[in-house]
């Protein structure tokens, strides 16, 4: 009796070992699966796909262990049809590997968005709808008012752009936007490096205009001025006015860059 009673606790115990194994290998195995899908702890550099066609764009990605997602289309006069024109993520940002790049494409022909109303919006809010919509931010005009950093106005060449009208995509959006009391003053951001559109965004995110571009003589098409990257500026670190213009010199030639 007493070993009928041993085998049998040999039996049970061998059983909850044998379970408590298969248990550990199923929870292991789930891990590693995750993993795998998740590409955990695998991280790459978004490839910069602007000014490509959206065939390059995809053998960039691909390269770069991503995925492409067209989204959006705009039209740009100068760009080339069925190039990239903008991206999200950015161009250097750290995503997963295996991740999607959403992509908007200049379009072949033109074609025309409902302008939305911006009143009241932030201009980093302003920025973001109109990107949304297939426009883009042109000049901030600041006037003495209680809405600190408010859009007030919205204008496209010169005139007033109401909401609901029509206009083309890819036009640019002066906002007049108010300030009021000590917040007059900014410091510019440095821009060394950066392409044109990523460097206009981040004058906007601090409050500032574009003034004089000037490109170097390697700069012949609008494709170029599309790849060029800033290599100087002025009043990088320093305070100007809201609204104040910063003057930017491209080139194609990467050697041009200051030593960091």
């Amino acid at each position: 009796m007493a070993e009928k009673t041993e085998k049998k606790d040999r039996w049970i115990a061998r059983n909850l070992l044998l379970a408590a194994a298969l248990i550990l290998g199923l929870v292991i195995l789930a891990s590693l699966g995750l993993r795998l899908i998740t590409h955990h702890g695998k991280n790459v550099t978004a490839p910069d796909l602007t000014n490509l066609t959206v065939q390059q764009a995809r053998e960039a990605a691909e390269k770069n262990h991503v995925h492409i997602k067209v989204v959006d289309s705009v039209f740009v006069r100068r760009l080339a049809g069925g190039v990239v024109y903008r991206q999200q993520p950015k161009a250097g940002a750290t995503v997963k590997k295996g991740r999607s790049i959403f992509v908007t494409i200049n379009s072949v022909v033109p074609r025309k968005v409902v302008m939305p109303n911006l009143y009241g919006y932030s201009v980093t809010e302003a920025r973001t709808e109109l990107q949304n919509r297939g426009l883009s931010v042109g000049k901030l005009n600041y006037v003495r008012d209680i809405a600190t950093h408010t859009v007030l106005g919205q204008y496209c060449e010169g005139k007033e752009a109401k909401a609901g009208s029509l206009v083309v995509s890819g036009s640019t959006i002066d906002l007049q936007v108010g300030f009021s009391g000590p917040e007059s003053s900014t410091r510019v951001p440095r821009l060394i490096g950066m392409k044109y559109v990523a460097a206009v965004d981040a004058l906007h995110d601090r409050y500032l205009n574009v003034g004089q571009i000037r490109f170097d003589k390697d700069v012949r098409t609008y494709a170029d001025s599309v790849n060029a990257v800033v290599y100087k500026q002025d009043a990088a670190g320093e305070a100007r006015k809201l609204g104040s213009s910063v003057n930017l010199f491209l080139t194609l030639d990467k050697s041009k860059l200051p030593a960091e």
